[in-house]
């Protein structure tokens, strides 16, 4: 168990923390929730130990062993990936590295034997001799190829040594679980897997996420960090969300009830203060008004911003058609020989591992890279907005953001309309003038969002576009999307935005082991039908694993 007893943070003049006292107990999973800035993973770094509170106390019961998700993806790159995954359970490593050092020595002494003896033992009472397959599956349910397993971390790209660093916080069954953003450069495949190794872990999990559908699947419990406090909510994200909305709109209606007390107590007051008849019953009230609390809701650090897209024209029957599609990239051919039809109810999620794919398509069917063969033709009363995944070059500019949204504004649109509109995209007085090249990803993201906002399109294009927001912006998003009655091309690994939005489901597969990079067309599953129903029928697995 954890418990956190009047846990106080600050950093100058700013209170993060005042007054914190939770409990953590195992078999629960926790997930850690709040505005950007509000101090979710500062408050994962004080109950690690790497972050000194001001005041209070952290007690963690005695021999638990805590598990961290590590940030410095190039901390182990002189390790191998199954020694890097090893040194999730300390003690193992150790015994390992020095078994193997005495094993090694070319004059082996009887003292050496003795130690080794002590050590085998040891080998085997911390799980030594299941290491290896137990790291293999745990890399392999993550995404990690097997032929990645032997080599050295310095060897293998950013994105698997992110699922090694996860690997290494889930191996050797620690006590406590503290993983900041787990889901981060997963796959929908690897972040089921881990939701289901969660669910079963026997522990104490707490976790930070923007993912809701991994809150949702995994967390017993939800604390919400806000104005400093942290309120504990049982249940999963969907349940908070529900009873949040209702405290506020509970909330709401006693504020309005005791402004319109407060009125007609002002006006009793004004009318008979100076009756001697009623002076008595006009101070009594008097008193009344000043017990009133009128200083409104209660604060709150979170912000919506509003997304929504509203088409200019409805859009016609033939929106877009894709014949026989080659794209090339890096001297490689990415995408070969891919037709599809696009309707005009169409709501497509691009899913899968071949994230190299998805974003070549998208790139040439919204005109920035050229076919290298094949063709694709949008129809005539079509008019498409394009979110890309790497957004760098629309914010070289020291162009403030009103005047930047301007470029993508119709020209009646005069500078009241484009303040008002960043407004609502959270971008208020003074924050609508910052120069575009110095804003957070967050920021950009909802620029971009605004610049698809004004274009009116009818069609939408989105390739990872919930990166970099928070759960209020991800909601804002996803409900934009939801009322929007045009085409939408999206690639995600944001399961409930898929489920939620989409009604037809394209997964791209890998090439078949050995084919010529040029020779057979790429291969795809294409389905109508919800999200969760994809994932669950035999018929794709079968594809998907070759077996028809």
């Amino acid at each position: 168990m954890i418990s956190v007893t009047n846990i106080s943070l600050a950093y100058g003049e700013r209170s993060l923390f005042k007054d914190v006292n939770l409990k953590f107990t195992p078999g629960n999973c926790y997930g850690i929730i709040g505005a950007n800035g509000a101090g979710k993973s500062t408050f994962l770094k004080i109950l690690d130990g790497e972050i000194e509170h001001d005041t209070g106390e952290v007690n963690i019961s005695a021999g638990e062993r805590i598990a961290v998700l590590k940030q410095d993806h190039f901390a182990f790159e002189e390790f191998s990936v199954l020694d890097t995954v090893m040194t999730g359970n300390p003690k193992l490593y150790e015994v390992t590295k020095e078994r193997e050092a005495l094993y090694e020595k070319a004059d082996f002494t009887d003292e050496d034997g003795l130690r080794a003896a002590e050590l085998e033992a040891e080998f085997g009472e911390t799980g030594g001799w299941e290491a290896e397959s137990e790291i293999g599956r745990i890399l392999a349910g993550l995404g990690v190829p097997e032929n990645e397993h032997g080599k050295m971390m310095s060897e293998i790209d950013e994105a698997a040594k992110v699922r090694v660093l996860l690997a290494q916080a889930l191996y050797g069954n620690p006590g406590v679980l503290l993983l900041d953003e787990p889901t981060n450069g997963l796959d929908l495949e690897s972040i089921q897997w881990l939701e289901e190794f969660l669910i079963d872990f026997p522990g104490i999990v707490i976790v930070v996420s923007h993912d809701r559908h991994f809150l949702n699947a995994v967390c017993t419990v939800i604390c919400d960090i806000d104005m400093g406090r942290i309120t504990p909510y049982s249940g999963n994200y969907d349940f908070w969300y529900e009873m949040s909305q209702m405290l506020q709109r509970q909330a709401k209606e006693q504020l309005k009830k005791r402004e319109e007390k407060a009125k007609e107590l002002k006006e009793f007051i004004q009318r008979f203060a100076s009756n001697a008849a009623k002076s008595r019953q006009a101070t009594s009230r008097k008193k009344v008004l000043e017990k009133l609390d009128l200083d409104g809701l209660t604060p709150t650090s979170r912000k919506f911003p509003f997304v929504g897209f509203k088409p200019d024209r409805e859009i016609g029957n033939n929106v877009l058609r894709i014949e026989n599609l080659s794209v090339d990239a890096g001297g490689k051919r990415i995408l070969n020989g891919f037709s599809l039809i696009v309707n005009r109810n169409d709501k497509i999620a691009f899913v899968g591992t071949e994230h190299q794919r998805k974003a070549a398509l998208f790139d040439c069917i919204n005109g920035l890279t050229e076919p290298a063969e094949g063709g694709y033709y949008w129809g005539q009363t079509v008019s498409v907005s394009y979110f890309p995944r790497d957004n760098t070059e629309f914010f070289e500019s020291d162009l403030s953001i009103t005047d930047w949204l301007k470029q993508y504004s119709p020209a009646q649109k005069d500078d009241t309309y484009i303040r008002g509109f960043l407004g609502r995209m959270l971008f208020s007085g003074d924050e609508a003038l910052k120069p575009v090249n110095v804003l957070s990803g967050g920021e950009k993201v909802r620029c971009m969002l605004a610049r698809m906002m004004l274009s009116g399109a009818n069609a939408l294009v989105l390739d990872e576009p919930v990166n970099h927001l928070d759960l209020e912006a991800i909601t804002a998003l996803n409900n934009g999307l939801a009322a929007f009655n045009g085409v939408i091309l999206l690639n995600t690994r944001d399961h409930q935005l898929i489920s939620s939005i989409t009604n037809r489901i394209i997964e791209f597969l890998p090439d078949v082991e050995g084919a010529d990079a040029s020779g057979g067309a790429t291969r795809y599953i294409d389905r109508m039908m919800p999200f969760d129903d994809y994932l669950a029928d035999e018929s794709v697995k079968s594809l998907r694993n070759g077996e028809a």
